[in-house]
């Protein structure tokens, strides 16, 4: 408790002390009692209660998150130049008020929940983007009064700065920036770019006011049943292309696995029949050289002598008239002349 209430409290006892001291007195007086110690109590009471309630009124205690703002008749415009900073401050009894403004930061939330926000409800905000479509957007504003610019606050808006201040000013340029967007641009690639453009006309239209924007929040963004149901099967087409796709991609990795294998096989029989037929090749030059040495190494007593060995395999002994070469006439291995006629 301060000072100031302090004394205030003390002084609302020594008037209610007052109060039953004078009821006594008329009580005995009613019955012809003395009241002599009665009447100098009053007489103290009456003087504290109206010095505490004095001094009690004359003292003011604002608190460290607090300005105080000084109503005056003897002030020009009816207000102190200077508004009244945290401590005890001294006024003129009865004839100076003051009214007391939080320089910590406020919250002000714009949600669809009931008791999330300020308003009960569903208190979003509805906007439409530049191509056409409906969306609802939930937002948080942190803010504070400028400590420095409390006269003129209280001059333009009193306490009335949340709801006639900044509740519509939000509203107002969410729903003026967003209308500058498509709504797939805003749930996905443009959301920062729509929080920082929003952030800076906020900040510009408080700071006009004499207050001070320390942060917004864009909480969440969501759209009309009939879009969402629309998104939805978006997403689904999508999921089914990109499947159709994998099966595609995975049909063209077979079809080129089997063309490899296809082409491995080629290559391989191309290869074999390569070596097939140099080794032919080979064989063949081999056989002709060897037919070569043959025939140059054939002579007549070879023929003959393979011509014996030819006759009968249990041939021991071979008799041969006399004058001629053998029993049997031997093949000619010479080659008949031919005459031109």
């Amino acid at each position: 408790m301060n000072i100031s209430g302090l004394l205030q409290g003390l002084a609302g006892f020594a008037w209610f002390g007052l109060i039953g001291v004078v009821v006594m007195i008329f009580i005995r007086a009613s019955r012809n009692q003395p009241a002599k110690g009665l009447n100098s109590l009053v007489v103290v009471l009456l003087v504290a209660a109206v010095i505490l309630t004095a001094v009690g009124a004359g003292l003011v205690y604002v608190q460290p998150e607090e300005r105080g703002v000084v109503f005056s008749a003897f002030a020009q415009g009816g207000l102190r130049k200077e508004a009244l900073d945290p401590g005890v401050h001294l006024i003129i009894p009865f004839i100076e008020q003051v009214r007391t403004y939080p320089i910590s930061r406020q919250t002000y939330t714009m949600s669809a929940t009931t008791g999330e926000g300020n308003v009960a409800g569903d208190d979003s905000i509805r906007a439409r983007t530049n191509d056409g479509q409906e969306v609802f957007i939930e937002a948080s504003v942190i803010f504070s009064i400028d400590p420095t610019e409390i006269i003129s606050l209280h001059i333009t808006w009193q306490d009335r700065y949340t709801d006639e201040l900044v509740r519509p000013t939000v509203r107002g340029i969410i729903r003026d920036v967003t209308s500058q967007f498509g709504v797939e641009e805003i749930v996905s690639t443009q959301r920062t770019v729509l929080e920082e453009q929003i952030t800076a006309l906020m900040e510009t239209k408080f700071k006009e006011n004499n207050l001070i924007l320390v942060d917004f929040v864009l909480r969440d963004i969501h759209f009309s049943e009939e879009y969402a149901l629309a998104v939805e099967q978006k997403q689904i087409a999508e999921q089914q292309s990109q499947q159709a796709k994998f099966v595609v991609e995975s049909k063209k990795q077979e079809a080129e696995q089997a063309r490899q294998v296809a082409q491995g096989a080629a290559d391989a029989a191309v290869i074999a029949a390569q070596g097939a037929a140099e080794a032919r090749l080979i064989q063949a030059a081999a056989e002709a050289e060897a037919n070569q040495l043959i025939a140059q190494s054939i002579t007549d007593e070879l023929v003959q002598y393979q011509y014996v060995l030819k006759l009968a395999p249990g041939v021991e002994t071979i008799f041969i008239p006399s004058g001629n070469q053998f029993i049997l006439p031997l093949p000619n291995t010479t080659t008949p002349s031919t005459t031109t006629p």
